[in-house]
């Protein structure tokens, strides 16, 4: 474990003034870890939407062109005038991309809690996973059993963590059921599973029939296509039965959190038994945790009463909030239910030179159902 190379291939992304995205891959000094610290050999990192959001932001992928740079492939694309005012904070600064992955520690530090994970296959997290090694502290890294193929290990951290973080958050906000958007996801059958095993009735929120079937054969109950005619009425009718008052929106933008809300609030209607004009006094919470409609967030009526909150969620605030022993408790379920509750499958699997085709960028970009890839920095 001691030939390693003296460069580390790294992938950027960059923005720069005159409105144009540059993502390239770059070969850099290999990172020595420090007393506490370990390196990795980044065997597989997952491309969730939250990387897609800093690896593209608000540039016109359709725009895309691709060149060479020192040997190596470059993507460029324009970027419009609202996403510069959206990526104002970054411009000019070269950002490495990936959220998690899975490796080898081929290199320690020091301490002895470096030096035990010498050899030993990990989970990672803590950003610049695309790349062919990683140094990170320890603390960022989760031993996984021996054997674990780097595909499993590759998602532990996002989309497991994150499905756990909502069941926690409804317990914590003394909610007891839950409403999910984009539910046919990666994630969203992840929370589908662990509902069913925690007794937490889920209300599910799809766009396609193609989505209902692939919820419907891994034992979801509840679970309504918001491409239909009556998709209004069957939502609060699941909410009636499952009592939910608290969502999560993985859309961001467009109508679907008002409309959540305003369905939790017919239910409650329902249950009332007096009129009062400020409607019910149930309190009813969405949280938007992903922005897959880039378009404004807008209630095209508020007809949900005067008890509602609408928020952000982001995981790692939760898990500072929710504290060590709550976060520890988390990890421990990952790894235990990691090649059945929290199995992530990939559709594709592609090198950091194929991750800057244009088709093959366009595709992964484009975050179809069913459609995840992964990235293999060593081939």
């Amino acid at each position: 474990m001691t030939d390693l190379p003296d460069t580390n291939l790294v992938m950027l992304t960059l923005v720069k003034p005159e409105g144009q995205l540059e993502v390239s891959l770059e070969r850099r000094p290999m990172p020595q870890p420090k007393p506490h610290e370990v390196l990795v050999k980044v065997l597989a990192a997952p491309i969730n939407p939250s990387d897609l959001g800093l690896l593209f932001g608000g540039a016109d992928m359709t725009t895309a062109q691709a060149s060479t740079r020192d040997g190596l492939p470059v993507l460029t694309a324009d970027v419009p005038p609202a996403g510069m005012r959206a990526m104002s904070g970054r411009v000019g600064e070269a950002m490495a991309i990936g959220n998690e992955g899975c490796g080898l520690v081929v290199k320690v530090g020091d301490s002895p809690e470096a030096q035990a994970l010498l050899g030993k296959t990990v989970a990672l997290l803590g950003g610049e996973m695309y790349a062919e090694y990683r140094c990170l502290p320890v603390q960022m890294v989760m031993p996984l059993p021996d054997g674990t193929d780097p595909a499993d290990g590759a998602s532990c951290f996002v989309n497991p963590l994150t499905s756990l973080a909502f069941t926690e958050t409804m317990r914590m906000e003394n909610h007891s059921a839950i409403v999910h958007t984009a539910a046919a996801s990666n994630l969203g059958q992840m929370l589908v599973k662990i509902c069913a095993k925690d007794g937490i009735p889920l209300v599910n929120i799809v766009r396609s029939d193609a989505q209902v079937e692939i919820l419907k054969a891994i034992g979801a109950k509840y679970i309504v296509n918001s491409s239909t005619d009556d998709f209004m009425e069957r939502l609060v009718d699941a909410i009636v039965e499952t009592g939910a008052t608290l969502g999560f929106d993985a859309t961001g933008g467009g109508k679907l959190a008002g409309q959540v809300l305003t369905a939790m609030e017919a239910a409650a209607v329902k249950r009332m038994t007096s009129y009062s004009r400020y409607g019910s006094d149930t309190f009813k919470q969405v949280y938007i945790y992903g922005a897959l409609d880039l378009s404004p967030t807008t209630f095209s009526a508020r007809s949900f009463g005067l008890t509602w909150a609408l928020g952000g969620f982001l995981l790692t605030p939760f898990m500072a909030k929710a504290g060590m022993e709550v976060v520890g408790r988390m990890r421990k379920r990952v790894v235990d239910e990691l090649t059945t509750t929290f199995k992530s499958h990939y559709s594709h699997e592609i090198s950091l030179a194929e991750a800057l085709d244009i088709d093959t960028a366009q595709a992964y970009n484009a975050k179809r159902t069913g459609e995840k890839y992964l990235l293999k920095p060593h081939g």
